[in-house]
């Protein structure tokens, strides 16, 4: 899965042609439009603004901080310039104080993003991991205090693009195994990986999977109903990256905005087949084992998991909603005052509609939000 999304010369997400919108193979909440980013960009001024005002107070005479924006996977910069064209007309003080960094691995999304964001100056700065955000010397040529940043740190539809372990529940055995890739005649295939020795087809593993990795209590009377099969995914990598964020944060906001479900969710009995998938042209890949490099290949993100990471590193959950609350709570803010945030022209009103009625993008995205709260700051 990584090699067919990410591999530098043949993986997906490293085409030159456009595979987002109508265009492409799928939508996302940024190519509905610009207000995606606006709405992102009030909530932003809201907890810059929340953040600030306790340190303010403790520092009167001294130069104040930047504060600092980080996006993780911003794949052609849109979403970074929808969001900082917001601060500059309506937050025009904060915009200038605000560092925008996007975490970017791959080199050629850096210079796709470089050529969006080019008229924004200096105001965009690139890594291309999360633990340079620490290790680096910023602009204002000081080390971040105390080996972390304070500021938001987020991500859009980036956990569920993360390789994922599959695994399997074998109903006669009553042991849970995981499933490989082979290659058979011409193509990719399938292929059950057995703990121990490997014959019959059946590829050697390296180490066991236990469930447990999914957060989910599973009692024997669940197991005696599950049928011969269930398949289900296991995302280390989505973790590891979550913990790397909440290493990266001293004070601040971490945020996914994601496909992705609770952990119980994973085993009802429609997901008997998992959650992993492919698109093409808008439409749902039958095998995400052909034509890599081709197709998206995305899997729900167990947001239990997730959340039990980040409050196992010392964070306070803020919220998990889904992608319709969290907008419309924002959404309602800006109603009472339209001068704050600009008209609610019919463009807008078409593009929240999209982003948040239960039959488009309002109900498939969750959004998890934790906090590391400043240690003279309000306690939310």
């Amino acid at each position: 899965m990584e090699l067919a999304l990410y591999c530098p010369d043949y993986g997906y997400y490293e085409r030159e042609e456009d595979i987002i919108g109508c265009l492409g193979d799928y939508y996302t909440s940024v190519s509905v439009g610009s207000l995606f980013g606006e709405l992102l960009a009030y909530q932003f001024a809201e907890w810059l603004h929340e953040d600030e005002e306790p340190r303010a107070e403790g520092r009167a005479g001294e130069e104040r901080e930047a504060m600092r924006i980080v996006e993780a996977g911003a794949h052609g910069g849109d979403l970074a310039r929808d969001v900082l064209r917001w601060l500059q007309e309506y937050r025009p003080g904060l915009y200038n104080r605000v560092e925008y960094w996007i975490v970017e691995p791959s080199k050629t999304r850096q210079k796709w993003q470089q050529r969006k964001l080019a008229n924004l100056g200096n105001k965009v700065h690139w890594v291309r991991e999360l633990a340079s955000l620490t290790e680096r010397t910023f602009p204002d040529a000081r080390v971040l205090p105390g080996g972390g940043l304070r500021g938001i740190v987020f991500s859009n539809e980036l956990l569920d693009a993360m390789p994922v372990h599959r695994l399997g529940w074998d109903a006669r055995a009553r042991v849970w195994f995981e499933w490989g890739v082979t290659f058979q005649a011409g193509r990719f295939v399938w292929s059950r990986i057995k703990d121990g020795g490997a014959g019959g087809g059946e590829q050697q593993s390296s180490a066991p999977f236990s469930l447990s990795h999914l957060q989910i209590p599973i009692h024997s009377r669940l197991l005696e109903v599950l049928p011969d099969g269930f398949t289900t995914e296991l995302s280390q990598a989505a973790e590891r990256w979550w913990r790397e964020a909440v290493r990266v944060l001293a004070c601040g906001k971490l945020m996914a905005i994601d496909y992705g479900l609770t952990a119980e969710e994973f085993l009802m009995p429609e997901r008997k087949e998992g959650t992993l998938r492919g698109y093409q042209r808008h439409r749902l890949a039958r095998d995400v084992l052909a034509n890599p490099g081709q197709q998206d290949i995305t899997a729900q993100v167990n947001f239990t998991v997730i959340r039990a990471a980040g409050e196992s590193a010392g964070l306070r959950t803020s919220g998990l909603l889904t992608q319709a609350q969290f907008l419309t709570s924002i959404a309602a803010r800006t109603w009472k005052d339209e001068d704050s945030f600009g008209e609610w022209t019919p463009e807008r009103i078409r593009q929240f509609q999209t982003l948040t009625h239960p039959e488009h993008l309002g109900r498939s995205f969750r959004v998890l939000v934790q906090e590391r709260p400043s240690p003279s700051g309000p306690q939310h």
